[in-house]
């Protein structure tokens, strides 16, 4: 009958999300001196929070400068009593690092997470790694229409599941969105899909197949890629996110991907790696052949390709060959993330290998004969390296110094220097470090800035903006 139940909860049709207030409300200039004494005194709770609103947010001085290369940072205040909050920073050559506008979210404490754009370019949403412990909404949209002056828009949780991670818009407006967690943190966690208006409609799977399939085998969706032209989805496990909390008797990690039939937003099947621990993240490569894509294993420290019309032994769709072994030494690093990006010309991926602190580059135009195009050996001046993003002119790539850092409620505390770094792109596709914005100075008055992820707008040709 549990079962029954829980099927039919899963099936049910989503006609809006839902928004959870702060509690006691956030009034700009009241609150803070009523809310500051509890922040002192209340301690950190076993998993859950107290739901204070966040205090009154430092005074700024907005620039009017409008370059033509933007820079979007969603940051977490360092000491989770200030408002968590997207900075909006210059990348032109003359005034690189250059803040330009701060736009708060009415909510703290969110270790905010992965950061995505709508397919028109006028919305920006981001996700809270932990904004359940405080019982909190979990996904915060900007409007950017005016790219120097982003206002925040709206926020909205989920009903079956939490911890949004990886984000994709669909083509006519919204987003699809992995949430890793189930609405308690545990597995399964769901796809969630939002409308244009950015309410969120369905959680997947929502089939009896698909949900007695997810409820049987660990599903903690992190990475996502979609094949709009051949109608797949890619979703990859990571962990179960509760495990990285305390009480805990280690993190609880997958080795398995999901394929989905996009059109019908069923999984067509599940593709395991042997051994994968973790994987984060997955990605189409552009203007494959075959329409394969490279996922990146955490724990086992290593890159396969996902072969989705190909077939295995058993007549199982969806094929996984290893490519590359970043090796023992990396691994030797007990490797906590690993994240991904890859040029548009798909010839260059770039991978963070967080525990290493480095920035691997390897050519993978031929998937049988990957080359490796970084010093494996060479000392990066970073530490903690997690999210890349390659800037739409190919020339550079923009990486954010800051995993995760539960503190004293969890098990993984990774370091970090909390810098957004500018990377440049040589002409063979390696990399050289050119340049950074450090966080922790610059949001001192918040207690630090913790930058998780990034965007970057290309204005060059005004009438025709680039982002991703």
């Amino acid at each position: 009958m549990a079962g029954i139940l829980i099927s039919a909860l899963a099936l049910a049709p989503l006609s809006q999300a839902i928004s959870i207030p702060s509690l006691p409300p956030k009034i700009q200039g009241v609150t803070t001196p009523l809310i500051q004494p509890l922040y002192d005194l209340l301690p950190a709770l076993p998993i859950l929070q107290a739901p204070l609103p966040p205090l009154d947010s430092p005074a700024f001085t907005p620039s009017n400068i409008k370059p033509k290369k933007v820079g979007y940072y969603w940051v977490g205040a360092g000491d989770k009593e200030h408002a968590d909050f997207l900075a909006t920073y210059s990348l032109d050559d003359d005034t690189f690092g250059t803040l330009i506008y701060v736009t708060d979210v009415p909510t703290s404490g969110n270790d905010p997470h992965h950061i995505g754009v709508s397919s028109d370019g006028q919305t920006i949403v981001g996700g809270g790694l932990l904004s359940l412990l405080k019982l909190q909404d979990t996904a915060y949209y900007f409007d950017v229409s005016n790219p120097y002056r982003p206002a925040f828009k709206k926020s909205n949780s989920a009903l079956l599941s939490s911890i949004a991670d990886e984000i994709r818009p669909k083509p006519d407006g919204g987003f699809f969105i992995t949430y890793m967690g189930s609405a308690l943190g545990t597995s399964p966690g769901r796809l969630v899909e939002t409308d244009a208006d950015f309410n969120i409609i369905h959680e997947w799977p929502e089939d009896v197949e698909g949900t007695l399939g997810i409820l049987a085998e660990q599903f903690s969706p992190h990475g996502i890629s979609i094949d709009w032209d051949r109608n797949y989805i890619l979703t990859s496990d990571f962990v179960v996110p509760l495990s990285i909390l305390k009480p805990s008797t280690g993190v609880i990690r997958a080795q398995t991907l999901r394929l989905w039939n996009l059109e019908s937003r069923t999984i067509i099947s599940t593709i395991t790696i042997p051994g994968g621990s973790g994987i984060q993240d997955v990605k189409f490569i552009p203007g494959n052949p075959e329409g394969a894509a490279i996922a990146a294993t955490v724990g086992s420290a290593q890159l396969w390709v996902i072969y989705p019309g190909r077939k295995d032994s058993n007549g199982n769709q969806g094929v996984a060959e290893l490519i590359y072994d970043f090796g023992d030494t990396i691994r030797a690093t007990n490797p906590i993330a690993s994240y991904s990006d890859i040029t548009q010309d798909g010839k260059y991926i770039y991978v963070t290998l967080t525990s290493a602190n480095h920035v691997a580059a390897l050519d993978i135009s031929d998937l049988t004969n990957p080359k490796r195009l970084d010093d494996p050996d060479e000392v990066h001046p970073i530490v903690g390296p997690h999210y890349i993003k390659v800037t739409p002119d190919q020339k550079h790539i923009v990486v954010t110094d800051y995993f995760v850092q539960t503190g004293e409620i969890g098990i993984v505390n990774v370091p970090a220097d909390f810098k957004a770094q500018y990377i440049d792109i040589n002409d063979d596709g390696s990399i050289s470090f050119n340049r950074s914005i450090n966080f922790s100075q610059e949001f001192e008055n918040r207690g630090g800035g913790k930058p998780h992820s990034a965007l970057v707008f290309d204005f060059t040709d005004p009438e025709h903006p680039l982002y991703y």
